[in-house]
């Protein structure tokens, strides 16, 4: 009886899936259509970079990261800037850092594949979150 058990519960977690956080990499555009940032591994972790505008910034396609609270990267283009960085799984999401260019702020963040097409991104400060959502870019 004691083996019959066994082999059930043996049966049950090889066949129950773990939660598993679903692949993020690929294109995507940020929810205010304004870019693509393009999500792949570097290093150890994931990273996103803007890799095209789809709204050309107030400064031109060579705009620079001007809000940024370092004056040493404030020459920084836009274009080709790590907006998602040191991303891991932890569960069923990636956690890791957001910078946004717009303000110079960078967050704490998850991201969360809602569906085939969709991302979730998470920003937050504190207990306080905001969340986005990214479309697959074709």
């Amino acid at each position: 009886m004691k083996l019959i058990a066994l082999a059930a519960v043996a049966a049950f977690l090889v066949a129950a899936p773990l939660a598993a956080a679903q692949p993020i990499e690929g294109r995507w555009i940020t929810q205010d259509g304004d870019a693509v940032v393009t999500v792949a591994p570097c290093g150890r972790s994931l990273c996103g970079t803007i890799s095209r505008f789809l709204v050309t910034p107030p400064e031109g396609a060579g705009q620079r990261d001007v809000n940024n609270p370092d004056a040493r990267l404030r020459t920084r283009r836009i274009l080709g800037l790590p907006v998602l960085t040191d991303f891991s799984p932890d569960g069923d999401v990636w956690r890791g850092r957001i910078y946004d260019p717009k303000s110079g702020r960078t967050y704490r963040s998850v991201l969360e594949r809602r569906d085939a097409r969709t991302l979730a991104v998470k920003g937050c400060i504190g207990p306080i979150c905001r969340t986005q959502l990214w479309r697959q870019a074709r």
